[in-house]
């Protein structure tokens, strides 16, 4: 399945209100961001960083979500609503993952190397959280609304609060019946 089918279909199953493909396509500031992002990604990964820069930066004037040239996003990233989302440089987002506005996935400070998050297969951050620094967040994690999380958080676990602290973890038994309801 290519990207474009990727994308279409994590948002049909994650947004209720996408009533057809044209629909997601014409006016889904998520999906457009990802799109030019990954031209932007592309030019970036050939040391065309100013002219990548440039392109990113326009995109983000019409989408309202800014996403560095140099993040790694996956096919089938939902990014919802979109408007003040922030991506840097280093964080990396695997597929199915889904993302409210006002997120950021930023660093912590001036260094160098990976300073962004990575953000594991299926896991949802909510509205206005910030994840910040070199963490992982892992498979299937949610991320509560406004939550400011500093440190990894396990795969099907749920972390809420400033600092963010884990609340729920649920067992393989659990995440079998609850995909089964």
């Amino acid at each position: 399945m290519g990207w474009w089918q990727q994308t279409l279909q994590v948002v049909k199953e994650n947004d209720p209100a996408a009533r057809t493909t044209l629909e997601i396509v014409l006016t889904y500031p998520g999906v457009h961001a990802l799109f030019f992002h990954r031209i932007s990604h592309w030019l970036h990964e050939h040391h065309l960083y100013l002219l990548a820069r440039i392109h990113a930066q326009f995109w983000r004037s019409v989408t309202g979500i800014e996403i560095h040239p140099g993040a790694k996003i996956a096919a089938g990233v939902f990014i919802d609503h979109g408007m003040g989302v922030v991506i840097g440089e280093t964080a990396e987002v695997e597929r199915n993952v889904v993302l409210y506005h006002g997120v950021t996935l930023g660093g912590t400070g001036k260094h160098q190397g990976k300073r962004h998050p990575t953000i594991r297969q299926g896991a949802m951050i909510s509205a206005h959280a910030q994840v910040l620094g070199p963490i992982e967040i892992g498979e299937n994690a949610k991320i509560g609304a406004g939550a400011v999380v500093l440190k990894d958080v396990p795969k099907n676990t749920t972390a809420v609060g400033i600092p963010a602290r884990i609340v729920i973890k649920k067992s393989v038994e659990e995440q079998n019946r609850d995909s089964t309801l």
